[in-house]
């Protein structure tokens, strides 16, 4: 096992007033911390579902886990094979690999923390996301992007079942 230490000098605070925001109703991202400014360690983003808006389709990430904390609310969130509804208060830890998506219950909202580790800049991602809810991008520049953000689009039976 190898050991990654990230590497910054200052504890990184983000207020939430100066926390740039994407999206709108029903989908709406905090941007929080990016992993240039925590020296790789981790990339973190706050996520507003409105009653039962998607989240993200089924993709999976090759060399990060991704942790899922319900701030509010209820989300269904595949984890592999599984789908699984996670309320406030619950954690879901997904590892590198495995394939998960997520989305409010029908009939709630969600309000999710996720954090990403080790972090990617995922930023720019987000913005891209923004672009192409505008019509700004196409779709086919999304999937262009898969490696650069390690996010890497599929197709998911039991979330098609679910949703």
């Amino acid at each position: 096992m190898s050991l990654f230490v990230p590497k910054f000098d200052e504890s990184v605070i983000v207020r939430e007033a100066d926390a740039e925001v994407v999206g709108g109703d029903p989908t709406r991202v905090r941007l929080l911390a990016d992993s240039s400014s925590t020296g790789g360690a981790l990339s973190t983003v706050r996520v507003t579902l409105g009653e039962g808006a998607d989240g993200a389709v089924p993709h999976l990430h090759r060399n990060s886990a991704e942790m899922f904390y319900l701030l509010d609310g209820a989300a269904d969130l595949l984890s592999g094979d599984d789908v699984v509804t996670a309320e406030r208060g619950d954690l879901v830890v997904i590892p590198p690999g495995a394939p998960h998506a997520f989305a409010a219950v029908p009939g709630s909202t969600a309000d999710i923390l996720i954090v990403i580790t080790p972090g990617v800049e995922r930023f720019e991602y987000f913005r891209h996301l923004q672009r192409l809810r505008l019509g700004e991008a196409t779709l086919e520049s999304l999937l262009e992007v898969q490696e650069l953000y390690d996010n890497h689009y599929l197709r998911s039976e039991a979330w098609d079942t679910r949703r």
